[in-house]
Formats: structure tokens, C-alpha cells, sequence
């Protein structure tokens, strides 16, 4: 791979206020400090994994992947060979690495950086037919609790060409394909994850959602609760994926995309022989959970505004 890792994504948004309100119910340390740019962080991580600009309406920002060592010269070779120019960085975004357009347009920061280490969790007790290792300890979580995302996992982003974005993210910034299901949705990793970026037929670009890795389907569960408690609107879940295998709950943001919630993801080991597989329609989005809000997979951002 060339890049190796997802660092964290960025949104304008009307009012970041509102939106660091949002996040920080959803789990997240508010990192913002000085400055115009509000940041957001997994509890147990030093790196942002979103930041919100003031912008006109909702959109993508951009995208941060990292490129340590000698993998980010081999991205900046990449780059040369498909003949994608470097940009300047927009105004007030984070300082270093190159900076470059994808085919939808998005800006994209490849940084040589490495990821922060993965916070680990101790191994969950959980009693099954024939196996129990949890004996005399109740197993029930305290009532009350929310969700403490440990990382940033994901984004999927609406795209008008899926081929092209295939075609830019694999070939030309070394990620993997790991699934997709037909024309309409594409799966792509550059570490272990299943996916670090998703890609979701529309007519033009746009964000879907960010997603965060929790330690259990109760914290999932439990930080649904909170968030409906302080009076956000609901998503979607509780399901589970069948590309990607994952437990999933998203909340619905302020703008009209979502923010998940997810567990117990596919890992992809560097030398493992995945092969993709091209799923059936049927099984592009989830094998149970309540029924899809009609909504789900709209790009908002095409709405007239």
C-alpha cells in the first residue's frame, strides 16, 4: 500500500458551533483550543479526527490520509505518474504533507504521518452454548453510560463515477479494493479495516457519514440512548452489515448526513488473500435491523438550496 492509514476528515458546516455540540454527545473530546476551526478527538487518541469549518452549507472540507516514511514519496511518485497536480492547502486547514484533487473534486491531504497506536480493549466476557468465560460477574453495563469512540474507522461519500474514484483511490494512492456490491457501492482500505473509505452511487459528490469504532453492541446500543436523550434525531440501526460484517447504529447530524456507531469490523491483514467479492443488491446494505428510512442514501447536498 502507499497510504497507510486514515487520519481524520474535515466538514464546513453552517454552524460548527452546533456541530461540536453534536459530536461531543456522540462520544468525542473536544480538542478545539485557539483558532476559528473546531476539533474533535477519540477519547483515548492525541490525534483530531474531525474538524468543522464555517462554511455557506454542509460539505466535505477534506480528507486526511497518512503516508509514513518512505510510502510518502512513493504516493508523491504515484501522483506524478497519473499526472495529478498537487494544489495549494484551502485556508486555515492544518499545515504540511501535499495536497491534491480527487476526479469528484474533493480535497484530499496525504501527510507523512503514522496513525496514533489502536487503544485496545481487554477481552470481552461474553457467555455462550458450551462456553462461559464469565462466571459469577454480572454482565449487564451500568445503566446511564454513552459510547467512548476509540477511533475514527471510515467515511463513505457520495460519488457520481464509482469506476473513477475505484480507479484513483487503488491505483493512484495504493488503497485495496475489499468489496462492492454491483454500480451502486464500493469498499476500499489502506490498513487492516475492511474499509477506511466507502464510496455510494449518486448524482453528484457528497458526505454520507464518519464512522466510529466502539467496544461493544451495548455501546452501541447505550450511545443511541444518549444521543436521542439530548435531542438528536435517530438514523438507522441496530443492524448489522453484511460487507464488512460490522454492528451498526447512526445518528442523524445536523446537516442531513449521519455520524455510526460501529463494532466488530472485518480485519484484512496485509498478506491475507482476500479476494473482492461483488455482492448482490440485497445484500449491499445489512442482513437484519429495523427497516431503511426512506432517506438513508439521498445526498442531501443536491437538494436545492
Amino acid at each position: 500500500m502507499a497510504v497507510t492509514a486514515f487520519l481524520h476528515y474535515a466538514l464546513e458546516v453552517p454552524d460548527p458551533a452546533v456541530g461540536q455540540r453534536y459530536y461531543r454527545d456522540f462520544g468525542l473530546m473536544d480538542a478545539t483550543g485557539q483558532g476559528d476551526v473546531v476539533r474533535l478527538r477519540a477519547a483515548k487518541q492525541q490525534r483530531e479526527n474531525v474538524l468543522l469549518f464555517a462554511g455557506r452549507r454542509k460539505r466535505l472540507h477534506h480528507l486526511c490520509f497518512g503516508a509514513p516514511g518512505e510510502a510518502f514519496a512513493r504516493v508523491r511518485q504515484s501522483l506524478s505518474r497519473a499526472a495529478v497536480t498537487e494544489v495549494e492547502p484551502p485556508r486555515g486547514a492544518p499545515e504540511g504533507g501535499l495536497w491534491v484533487r480527487d476526479p469528484d473534486g474533493n480535497l484530499v491531504n496525504i501527510r507523512d504521518e503514522a496513525p496514533d497506536p489502536e487503544p485496545g480493549d481487554p477481552p470481552l466476557l461474553l457467555n455462550a452454548p458450551g462456553h462461559a468465560p464469565r462466571q459469577a460477574i454480572r454482565g449487564c453495563p451500568e445503566r446511564g453510560q454513552g459510547a467512548a469512540p476509540r477511533r475514527l474507522g471510515h467515511v463513505l461519500l457520495f460519488s457520481p463515477d464509482l469506476e473513477r474514484q475505484i480507479d484513483f483511490y487503488t491505483r493512484v494512492l495504493g488503497m485495496k479494493l475489499s468489496d462492492r456490491s454491483r454500480d451502486s457501492i464500493a469498499f476500499m482500505r489502506c490498513s487492516t479495516d475492511h474499509h477506511n473509505l466507502a464510496v455510494l452511487a449518486s448524482k453528484g459528490p457528497g458526505f454520507h457519514h464518519g464512522s466510529f469504532q466502539v467496544g461493544s453492541v451495548d455501546e452501541i446500543a447505550l450511545g443511541a440512548l444518549r444521543m436521542a436523550d439530548r435531542g438528536w434525531q435517530p438514523g438507522w440501526g441496530l443492524g448489522r452489515h453484511v460487507i464488512g460484517s460490522n454492528f451498526f447504529y447512526y445518528i442523524r447530524d445536523p446537516w442531513g448526513s449521519f455520524a455510526e456507531y460501529y463494532f466488530d469490523l472485518d480485519c484484512i491483514p496485509e498478506d491475507c488473500a482476500w479476494v473482492p467479492r461483488d455482492f448482490p443488491p440485497e445484500d449491499s446494505l445489512y442482513l437484519w435491523g429495523p427497516p431503511l428510512p426512506p432517506d438513508f442514501a439521498e445526498n442531501k447536498e443536491l437538494e436545492p438550496r
